[in-house]
């Protein structure tokens, strides 16, 4: 059995690619329009926003919880560890010229 000649193979193969690439534009068009979270530019700035707000009600809860629980000062404090609130020490206050002179 003889295969098909070069310029045959490569028309085969142009016509598959565009029937794939028509395919695949078909589809990402259809998911896109029954699926709102596949259209990221209209929900980028909702979905940013309730982000926000879903990671500030679980630091005010973190930072309630650690205040009834702790006697330490805490703060919320974005943290590239993942931490919601972050435990502060106090730094005492400087001694003062008349406490210097007494040492």
């Amino acid at each position: 059995m003889a295969s098909p000649a070069p310029g045959v193979q490569n028309k085969n193969r142009v016509a598959i690619l565009a029937d794939l690439d028509k395919e695949k534009r078909h589809l990402i068009h259809n998911s896109s329009m029954n699926n709102p979270a596949a259209r990221p530019a209209l929900n980028k700035a909702f979905r940013d926003h309730t982000e926000q707000q879903h990671i500030a009600a679980q630091q005010e809860a973190a930072l309630q919880h650690a205040h009834t629980h702790s006697s330490g000062f805490f703060i919320t404090q974005d943290s590239s560890f993942g931490n919601l609130i972050l435990p502060v020490l106090p730094q005492p206050d400087p001694p003062s010229a008349a406490e210097l002179q007494n040492l």
